[in-house]
């Protein structure tokens, strides 16, 4: 009988948090301008040199057991090649989830100047565990045992892009492991594919102000598929930078970002869910950095 109660909590508790979750169902918003390797794994090295990337999110409100991100990246490019290491690390309740996903991509220079054709691979673990330090029970108890017992899993993502100066076409295919085992408990729910499109209009004839506006196509498992179109505003030689997103699941993304030198960046980005959802959420606080090298 206890295992049975315990079954049921553990159970509600998941229900709870996916429902809240999926219903939000909100990426990164730095993936979309500051740092696409996150969804990406072909903007790995795009540009020379080695690039460190963060990115931290928690909820407004930061209730106890809220869902929380942290998502760091570094990446490599060096000839036609590039490597990287994405890390994520979800909270969710009493839920973790952490993947570490190491990145391969070649860079295929077209005719015409500033035309690649990219391609990447990312392949790593995700583990999966029951936080026992934040229980209030048996942490003893069998069925937590077992859940934290099982092994790590093996998961990777496969990207593709086209760039020529302004022009940006992205499409990745995500959690690929879902295709060959469907045990996986997902915390912010599995993302299936990423598209996007993007064009960088310069507003000067210098290049001291540009507009990008962004238009992306994310598929979703056991949910609506979601559109996601906004644009980011560059000024000051691209030093400051505005953002607006608007999700078609009633989210939407406002932030701001300052880039120093051309080497280190900080935004920050403000999620709002514009329908009734909004009572229960109360909206996300993203802050992100960058050092480029």
């Amino acid at each position: 009988m206890r295992h049975l109660t315990l079954t049921f909590i553990f159970v509600f508790l998941y229900l709870c948090i996916a429902v809240q979750v999926k219903a939000q169902r909100n990426p990164l918003g730095s993936q979309f301008f500051n740092n696409p390797y996150i969804i990406n794994p072909a903007m790995a090295g795009s540009e020379q040199g080695l690039r460190l990337n963060g990115a931290f999110r928690r909820q407004k409100d930061a209730a106890p057991g809220g869902p929380q991100t942290q998502n760091l990246t570094a990446e490599y490019g060096f000839g036609k090649a590039g490597a990287g290491l994405n890390l994520n690390n979800d909270r969710a309740g009493l839920l973790r989830e952490t993947r570490i996903m190491a990145t391969y991509a070649y860079h295929l220079p077209l005719d015409g100047a500033d035309q690649y054709l990219h391609f990447g691979v990312s392949a790593g673990l995700r583990s999966q565990r029951i936080d026992v330090g934040d229980l209030s029970g048996d942490v003893g108890d069998i069925l937590i045992g077992q859940y934290n017992d099982r092994q790590n899993y093996f998961d990777g993502d496969f990207g593709t892009s086209y760039t020529s100066g302004s022009l940006t076409v992205q499409a990745a295919v995500l959690n690929l492991k879902h295709f060959f085992k469907k045990d996986v408990i997902e915390i912010n729910g599995r993302e299936t594919f990423y598209t996007a499109v993007s064009y960088r209009i310069y507003l000067t004839a210098a290049g001291s102000a540009d507009f990008t506006p962004l238009v992306a196509y994310r598929g979703a498992d056991k949910a609506d598929n979601i559109w996601d179109a906004g644009g980011q505003l560059s000024l000051a030689d691209r030093r400051v930078f505005l953002s607006a997103l608007y999700h078609s699941n009633d989210i939407a993304t406002f932030g701001i970002g300052l880039n120093y030198l051309g080497k280190y960046l900080i935004s920050g980005l403000y999620n709002v869910n514009t329908a009734g959802l909004n009572e229960n959420t109360n909206g996300s606080f993203e802050i992100g950095f960058g050092v480029k090298f």
